[in-house]
Order: structure tokens, then sequence, then C-alpha cells
């Protein structure tokens, strides 16, 4: 895969001055050239378009004004089995053609190629993949989510050694990108307690704060990230920035879990929806779009931010491209899924 990236121009000009030129002008067009010069040869384009930090405050997601922000955008399938569409021409697409303001890079921690279950290699070749993610979505004004996707693993202290080392290596790295977000445990599942995963959960944010000090980190809540009421009940104390994952598929879940979330919020827990569809639960079955539109009436009043799944061709309703499109940029409306032509006119 091609890594696209480009450096900088370097510009250079001259400037002449007569001998009857002022001092003071004279002074004037060198402090002007000095200026143009440390910009010319910036060499960190990764920072070029650097997106202003994001902060938690009260249940919303605010910039440095405080004014409330809401993240709109896709989620990556598993990057050992999809990393075609992790590209700069898809990024800058979305951006500029469906209206993202942010990318979910999906590392799969078990099932085939996981990031700890893979070997080493391709341990090199998914943080490979995802220092490309985040540099393309930096260069399209994008956020990105770095996304530690246990999914078979069901509780996060099966693999809490390596999320540890992990989170520790993409927090030193990524530590002065103002777009970069973290999400500590995609959908503890398998009866694992919210006592468990907030053990595992205190840990890891300590981790990366060890490194990066105000990040907006994203933890998992039980149940494939639905029980959001029962994490308000006690939620990870003494760090700021923290978010909770709230989790739906339309086809599945409906006003009960949208209660649910609404009690979280009324206990002043800050959600974000890091991945949603209007499929069943599997991912696939048919689409209820009128289940999903209620859902999007209720994540724009409350201002939460969402993450649709998933960017790729794989066959399932769940997927935004068809099975029958190779292309991994430049799509049209006849290429997209009717989950994925559905998501666009939400993200419009």
């Amino acid at each position: 895969m091609d890594d696209n990236r480009q450096d900088n121009y370097r510009g250079h000009s001259e400037h002449k001055s007569s001998g009857h030129c002022s001092r003071f002008r004279w002074s004037f067009v060198m402090g002007l050239m000095a200026i143009l010069f440390m910009l010319a040869w910036d060499v960190t384009p990764v920072q070029a378009a650097k997106l202003p930090a994001l902060k938690v405050k009260g249940t919303q997601l605010v910039n440095a004004r405080g004014k409330k922000v809401q993240l709109k955008g896709v989620s990556t399938h598993g990057m050992s089995w999809y990393p075609e569409y992790v590209n700069q021409k898809a990024f800058t697409q979305m951006k500029k053609k469906w209206g993202i303001n942010a990318v979910r890079l999906a590392v799969y921690t078990a099932e085939y190629n996981g990031y700890c279950t893979g070997d080493a290699a391709n341990r090199k070749a998914l943080e490979k993949r995802i220092d490309q993610g985040v540099q393309y979505a930096t260069k399209a004004g994008l956020y990105v989510i770095i996304d530690w996707h246990i999914l078979s693993d069901g509780n996060p202290k099966t693999y809490e050694k390596q999320a540890v080392a992990f989170f520790r290596k993409m927090a030193s790295k990524y530590k002065n990108h103002t777009n970069v977000l973290y999400e500590i445990c995609n959908e503890p599942n398998g009866g694992t307690s919210w006592e468990t995963i907030r053990t595992y959960a205190k840990k890891i944010v300590k981790t990366i704060r060890a490194k990066d000090k105000k990040a907006v980190i994203i933890i998992g809540t039980p149940t494939w990230s639905q029980d959001v009421d029962i994490v308000a009940d006690s939620p990870l104390k003494g760090y700021k920035n923290l978010m909770y994952s709230l989790h739906f598929y339309a086809g599945t879940h409906g006003e009960y879990l949208r209660a649910k979330a609404q009690t979280a919020l009324d206990k002043g827990l800050p959600l974000f929806v890091s991945e949603f569809g209007i499929s069943d639960a599997s991912g696939n079955g048919s689409l209820n779009k009128d289940e999903g539109s209620k859902w999007m009436k209720f994540l724009k009043k409350n201002k939460i931010s969402y993450m649709g799944w998933s960017l790729c061709n794989k066959e399932e309703s769940s997927a935004l491209i068809k099975s029958s499109c190779k292309k991994t940029s430049g799509w049209n409306s006849r290429d997209l899924t009717p989950w994925g032509k559905w998501l666009l006119k939400q993200l419009k």
C-alpha cells in the first residue's frame, strides 16, 4: 500500500533592496523573510493543519472555547483484513464529499491476525497502518480514533499487558497530535462486569496520561458497550477528558437502549457512540431505517458524537461499500450499499 504522504513545498524568495531604502524598511523585509523561511521549512506536515484539541465538559465534547462539538464519521473494519481503505484519497473524499469530521481505526486484538494473536510482523504492519491512518486523517483535517477493538476476547484484561504496551507506544508517538483520541476497549462482553472493566480502564488511562496529558479517552462499557446506565453509578475518577462508549444497531436496539443512555446522561456520564449501524447487531440482516432515524434524532438532540460501521466492501448489511465495488476511493452513489447511502444523508 502506498504511503501517499507528501512533503511540504519549500519555497525560496529573494528580496533586493536599493541603497536608498530606509533602515526601517530593510528590517521589516528581513523580518518578513525570516517568518516565511520558518514557515516554508516546516518539516512536520502532519501538524500543518493542526485541529483544535477537544475536551470533555459535563456530558459534552467541547472545543477550547467551550463550544459543543459533535464528531461524525465512519469506522474502518479490521485493518488486518481491509487495509486498502486506509488511504489519503478515501479520507479526503469522505471529509470533502461525505461531510465527516472524524475516522476510527479499528485494531482487532484477537481474531485472525489480531494485534495480540498475530506474529511480530503482523503487529509491525498494523502499527504502520495506524501511523498511515493518523497521517492521512491529519492531512485531510479529520479527528482520528485509535480503537483497541476487543470483541471475541470479551474481557479487556485478557490482553491487558499488551494493551499497556500498545497505549504507551501510541500515546508517546501521538501526544502532540491534537486530533487523536484513544478508545481503550471496544466492546467488553461475555458477562464482563463494570468493576472488571473499570480496573482495566484505570490502568490504561494512567498509562496514556503518563505520556499524553489531555487527549480524550473513550472507555468501553459492559454488554457490548450498552450498559452505560450501570457505569454512570461509578465512573472512573481522578482524570479529565474521559468518555464512555455507547454502541447500537437499530435493527436490534431501540427505545430501551435509548432509555439507558438517557439515564446515564441524566447522571452526568459523557457518551460517545464510537460504533453503530441500522442492521441487526450481527452486522447483517435487514435495515431498520425508522429506528435509525429515532436514534439520529436522539444523538442530535444530545450532541453525541457517532461513528458508522464500517468502511469496507464486505458482503454484509453493515458495510458501506457494495461487495461488487473494488474501488478504495472515488466512490459515487452507485458504489454504496443502502446503509452507506442512508448514512451519507445523515452526515450532510
